[in-house]
Parts: C-alpha cells; structure tokens; sequence
C-alpha cells in the first residue's frame, strides 16, 4: 500500500510543472480557420529607434514602476506574476489594433498576429519586429523561455513551440501587460 502511495504521489510530482505552466495547452489554433495571417508592417511612434535603428531602451528605476502602475500590473509586469487564465478580457478581443505594452507604451502586437489559442490568455502567432527580448526561465522546474519589453523590460509572457503557421510558436501573453488600442485611435505616447 506505501508503495502504490509513493508512486501515485510521484505522478502527481511529475505533471505538476503541466498544470502550474503559465499556459496550458494549447487547443486548435486559429481565430476561424485556416492559415494565420502574414505580419503586417507597422508604423512605431516617433522617437522609438536610436541612430543605429535599434529601440532606445527606458531605464527607469522599479520604484518609479511602482509608482505609474496599479499594483497588480507592476506584479506581472516587473515581478514577473502571471495572471489566472480566463481572466483578462483581452483573451477575448478580436478587434482591428494595436496591442502596446502597458508599462512603457511601445507597441507589441498587430491584431492580425493574434489568435484563440484556448489557453485563457491573450495569445500571438508572431510580435512585430524587434520588440521582444527572450531570457531563459526555471521558475517550474523545467526550462521555458520568457519574454519582455525590449524597451522597458517588462515580462510580458512566455513563448512555446506549439503555435499556428506560419511561425508554429505561441506567444503566450498576460492580459495585464497589455493595453490594446482600436484601429484609428491614436497610440498612447510612449512613456519616458
């Protein structure tokens, strides 16, 4: 009997990093079928590049973070938190825009890149170019590997390999890091 025991609580050890993963599994891509959309091209606000053509980084200390942000947002964008799947209502929107981080501003997303990925958070088949960082991350065990902000280092989410075409990867964002802006609303002015 201690050994059915022993090995039933090894199971349960063994699939915990499953279902304490920031996103689940991913249920059948695509927001209606078919192929996902190329990714579009995308205007960024003035004064986002610097003289190479790189994104100038916002060097801001965390107490100033603290400060701007409601505190569940500073939790998941600067503590690195992850919101409960299903509680975001932009896992949900399907609008034309901009999704821009909440932190510092910089747009993120295009909406075509999105898709219902079934997981419960906001989920991209691809991020607009040269807005991501990637980091490894070990917090459950096994690697995975996360990203952020390029400009602000704000953690976003993870990325898997287990996304739609044409990419096959899955951004894996929280709802909280994100503010999305309809087509025709002007962006927000990046923070400084």
């Amino acid at each position: 009997m201690r050994r059915r025991q022993a090995l039933g609580r090894l199971a349960v050890l063994a699939t915990t990093p499953l279902w304490l993963s920031a996103c689940g599994s991913p249920a059948a891509a695509g927001n209606g079928g078919g192929s996902a959309p190329a990714t579009p091209a995308h205007p960024f606000p003035a004064g986002v590049f610097d003289s190479e053509g790189s994104i100038m980084r916002l060097e801001k200390p965390r107490e100033q973070w603290r400060q701007l942000l409601p505190p569940e947002r500073f939790r998941i964008l600067f503590q690195e938190g992850t919101e409960p799947p299903g509680s975001s209502p932009l896992d949900g929107e399907y609008g034309d825009g901009t999704y821009v981080c909440a932190a510092c501003h910089l747009p993120l997303f295009d909406a075509a890149q999105k898709y219902d990925s079934g997981t419960g958070w906001p989920s991209f088949f691809d991020h607009l170019p040269g807005v991501m960082g990637t980091r490894r991350d070990f917090r459950l065990i096994w690697p995975r590997t996360e990203y952020h902000c390029i400009r602000c280092g704000g953690h976003q989410g993870h990325v898997f390999n287990d996304g739609p075409p044409p990419t096959g990867r899955r951004w894996c964002n929280n709802g909280l890091a994100l503010v999305f802006v309809p087509r025709g609303e002007a962006l927000p002015e990046l923070r400084r």
